[in-house]
């Protein structure tokens, strides 16, 4: 998810990020996570995270986002995977 990481250059401040991809038989998993403070005054009133969703659902899929009790921010995606054939 670039826009994810895009989000996380800038608005994370001083920080490290991580992706990671999981399959699974019937889903593919996606997490960016991040360690950052924050950036000061950013008050989340773009249109990233609501376009970043409905993409997601186009294809079933959900995403969470949210700030981690440990600092940082994390956003998770599960798409579920067509039924093998």
């Amino acid at each position: 998810m670039q826009e994810a990481l895009t989000n996380a250059l800038k608005h994370a401040g001083p920080a490290h990020a991580r992706v990671t991809i999981t399959y699974a038989p019937d889903a593919v998993d996606l997490a960016i996570v991040d360690d950052g403070p924050g950036a000061a005054g950013a008050n989340g009133g773009g249109y990233g995270l609501a376009g970043m969703r409905k993409r997601v659902a186009i294809y079933g899929g959900r995403l969470e986002s949210g700030a981690r009790p440990e600092g940082g921010y994390a956003l998770r995606v599960r798409l579920p995977l067509p039924a093998a054939r």
